[in-house]
């Protein structure tokens, strides 16, 4: 398997937790490699710029903020959030200065779920972020963790679907061991900018599951460029786990996990259940940290059927993504419905 090593745009990119942009606030951050500007006005409404002032390239993040306008630090040049030049102060009566002309560049947001998610693509965004099954647009998450991997984007989204290292990575009282390993067989198909594992039972092996009660049932949807979404329902209830994988630059991955429920008892045992969120995404990344040694020598690498058919799909898509932008078609999901079978 040859390595991919370039970062997809004209996506949907999950940027930040919304609750994580106060009003009236300023927040900067790296993503795809580029600066950012995150801010969110007076009137509630977020915003994103790049985040360098075209005067003399100081960061516009190291101005001020008054809730309407970026001021920048170094000669007082201010932006609107559209990116807009609304003054500059060293220009004197009588000169010309058409102010029109000067702008920062301007990223689309758009703020879903609690959640903002960036447009760095060229021209006007494609479709919209996802929405959360069975959850109002307006309602944000129960829990949030955030970690960052030191890791190319690719490694982060394969760890995040492949279905094999959970008796090992994972090896816990509360979710898998290594006795509990059996086969498995799951039926999938594609979905929009990606595939599903169709709704199913959860596996026996998966502790975790049984703290919802009844007998659950679990869709897992994946779609370019990183976002993993499983929708469980078990009687009257929804869980909704969201995960997304952000590139800040080459070399380092965001991964962000979400979780909204709407058992009472949950929120209750929050306390409880978030440092097994933490744990959970920790070994994660532990095991990305160790693969980065041996990645440093640039080894050949190898996937395999069926338990790696996942990420080989992920390649697809990420290629075939990158052809459609690049020859102006319409994008083709190479993703067929099958059964895949594994053991874990």
């Amino acid at each position: 398997m040859a390595e991919q090593r370039f970062l997809l745009q004209d996506l949907w990119y999950f940027a930040l937790p919304g609750r994580a942009l106060k009003r009236g606030r300023m927040l900067a951050k790296t993503l795809l490699g580029e600066p950012v500007l995150f801010g969110r006005g007076a009137d509630g409404a977020a915003f994103a710029l790049r985040d360098i002032c075209p005067h003399r390239g100081i960061p516009l993040s190291c101005g001020r903020f008054d809730g309407r306008e970026v001021e920048c630090c170094y000669h007082g040049w201010r932006f609107g959030a559209d990116g807009g030049c609304t003054a500059i102060p060293s220009l004197v009566e009588g000169q010309a200065f058409d102010l029109s002309r000067i702008r920062v560049r301007s990223y689309p947001v758009r703020e879903l779920n609690g959640n903002v998610w960036i447009w760095m693509g060229s021209g006007e965004p494609d479709g919209e972020p996802p929405a959360m099954p069975g959850f109002a647009p307006d309602r944000a998450a129960d829990m949030v963790e955030v970690m960052a991997f030191p890791c190319f984007v690719d490694h982060a989204v394969i760890g995040l679907m492949d279905p094999a290292h959970g008796p090992f990575v994972h090896r816990s009282w509360f979710w898998r061991s290594a006795r509990s390993i059996h086969e498995k067989a799951k039926a999938f198909g594609p979905a929009p900018l990606g595939f599903r594992m169709k709704r199913h039972r959860p596996s026996s092996n998966s502790a975790a599951y049984r703290l919802l009660g009844g007998a659950p049932e679990t869709e897992i949807r994946f779609q370019l460029p990183g976002i993993r979404i499983e929708h469980i329902e078990v009687g009257r209830h929804t869980v909704v786990n969201l995960t997304t994988v952000t590139p800040l630059d080459a070399e380092t991955t965001e991964v962000t996990n979400q979780m909204y429920w709407t058992m009472g008892w949950a929120t209750l045992a929050k306390p409880l259940l978030r440092p097994f969120a933490a744990k959970f995404l920790r070994q994660d990344r532990d095991v990305v940290v160790q693969q980065q040694r041996g990645l440093r020598h640039d080894p050949a690498l190898m996937l395999i059927k069926d338990a790696d058919t996942q990420a080989r799909w992920y390649y697809q898509l990420k290629a075939e993504w990158q052809r459609s932008r690049d020859e102006g078609r319409a994008f083709a999901n190479p993703v067929r419905d099958t059964v895949l079978r594994w053991r874990s």
